[in-house]
């Protein structure tokens, strides 16, 4: 369970590529709508781990002390 740390941190790296690669290409003719899209998508996915892991640690916490 170990490698489901790292990868959340793998989703917000490749949020902030996306980004960088939005504002590069941004005077484009077809506007980079998809990097922005995935940027986005993978910002809330690492957003939504950490806050599963959070709660999923606290559960197993309060388990425990019991």
């Amino acid at each position: 369970m170990n490698y489901l740390k790292i990868t959340k941190y793998i989703y917000l790296g490749v949020g902030f590529i996306m980004v960088y690669d939005f504002v590069t290409r941004w005077n484009e003719d077809p506007k980079p709508w998809l990097s922005a899209i995935i940027a986005g998508l993978a910002f809330f996915t690492y957003f939504f781990r950490n806050k599963f892991a959070k709660k999923f640690e606290n559960r197993n916490r309060h388990n425990n002390s019991n």
